[in-house]
């Protein structure tokens, strides 16, 4: 293996770590120790790579971004319609299996920690911004006749319902099983006048 394939093979393993210790673990246990032993490597070998907490909780953010980037962009691209895309996009975001489950744990831990932090709070807020761009676009598309601060009012609801019910499902999934959610979603979109079809309920 060539020392570029192997640092990046450290690299995955070391990202995998982070993100298995703060999702399985919480903040509070989000140090280089845990990583290390998360990784199975030295705390030495994560110090290089991040150098102190606050290196750790941003990589897990914009990790968090990186992987949701990438099955919002794909679920669009396969999407029938704006109103399909703007679905299934949304349904993406709730806390609906384990690793949805993990996702929205990883992104409420964040926050707690950017709070007092002005380079992590830079970097959650670019990152919530770019996704109501994007719930803004899709809700553009699906209502093309609606004003633009009616597009821009609804889309924040949409948000909020889904990241809403997302921090619920993750503390408590029992309470709040997958089949719900997409209830609470649907119901929301029909209320709006978004759902392409009938909900079947």
């Amino acid at each position: 293996m060539s020392r570029a394939a192997d640092r990046s093979a450290q690299g995955e393993t070391l990202s995998r770590a982070v993100w298995s210790v703060l999702a399985g673990q919480g903040l509070e246990r989000l140090t280089v120790r845990a990583v290390a032993a998360a990784a199975g490597c030295t705390t030495g070998l994560v110090m290089h790579r991040f150098p102190n907490r606050q290196a750790l909780l941003l990589h897990a953010r914009q990790l968090l971004h990186q992987v949701t980037r990438g099955r919002v962009e794909a679920l669009e691209a396969a999407a029938g319609s704006p109103r399909a895309a703007l679905r299934a996009v949304l349904h993406q975001g709730m806390a609906l299996d384990e690793q949805t489950r993990q996702e929205a744990i990883v992104w409420m831990g964040f926050l707690a920690a950017a709070v007092t932090d002005d380079e992590l709070i830079a970097e959650h807020r670019r990152s919530n911004r770019a996704w109501r761009d994007r719930i803004e676009r899709l809700t553009a598309a699906s209502a093309p006749e609606w004003t633009a601060e009616r597009v821009a009012t609804v889309a924040l609801a949409l948000i909020a319902m889904t990241e809403g019910v997302a921090a619920y499902a993750a503390a408590d999934p029992a309470a709040f099983p997958a089949a719900d959610q997409e209830r609470m979603l649907d119901a929301t979109l029909a209320a709006h006048g978004l759902l392409e079809a009938d909900p079947p309920w």
